[in-house]
């Protein structure tokens, strides 16, 4: 599978799929930062409709699981993105990281969303993450679900026996506008940081972080 789109721009695509690593004056970082907002918002309006009865953290919850590195990076492996991409001398085009390759879904996105708005925008993503979608809906029922961090600590008693306590990494921002870098830790394991508005948001994403790590070793 490859990008499905056809751009009237191609220069959009080739600038979507340009790494920084190539040191050139145009990479896909600008497109990044638009692919990543134009997904947010599609993401969150499929599951307003599909989940009418679902309280806002439980769709917060579900939008980050669909919208996470893991996820996105399945997608552009799914559409081949590693061997599309540019990357410079220092990135091995066949083991880009899970983060350059979501990055580089999100790029992609931005692209087609200047390209040809935000409806064709909105169809890519239900088409390429549709597996992600299809997943996500199989998990739903009518128990409330148990949050990343209760999942996190069940896992953490039964197989390192301890709990994890979650580590503050940086904080930006002023006293009014925060923004709070954390990460999981259990038995001498460090997880992947999250950003959150406030510590318990971050400590929550970083949760889902560690899930997300550990199911994927799981998996291997």
């Amino acid at each position: 599978m490859t990008v499905d789109h056809p751009f009237e721009d191609p220069q959009l695509l080739k600038q979507a799929l340009t790494h920084a690593s190539t040191d050139g004056p145009v990479n896909n970082e600008r497109l990044e930062f638009l692919g990543d907002a134009a997904l947010d918002l599609v993401i969150a309006e499929h599951l307003y409709r599909a989940h009418p009865d679902l309280a806002e953290g439980e769709l917060t919850e579900r939008k980050a699981w669909i919208v996470s590195r893991h996820s996105l990076a399945e997608a552009a492996r799914r559409l081949g993105l590693e061997d599309l991409a540019l990357v410079g001398r220092g990135l091995d085009r066949r083991a880009l990281s899970r983060s350059v390759l979501a990055n580089l879904y999100e790029a992609v996105l931005g692209a087609i969303y200047l390209d040809a708005g935000l409806d064709v925008a909105a169809e890519y993503v239900q088409r390429t993450l549709a597996p992600e979608l299809v997943e996500l809906a199989a998990r739903t029922d009518d128990r409330p679900a148990a949050s990343p961090k209760q999942l996190f600590q069940e896992l953490c008693q039964r197989d390192f026996g301890a709990l994890p306590r979650y580590e503050q990494v940086e904080v930006r921002g002023e006293a009014h506008s925060r923004a709070f870098l954390m990460r999981a830790v259990v038995a001498g394991n460090a997880f992947p940081t999250a950003w959150g508005r406030n510590r318990k948001e971050a400590e929550r994403w970083a949760a889902l972080e560690a899930l997300f790590v550990i199911e994927r070793e799981v998996q291997a």
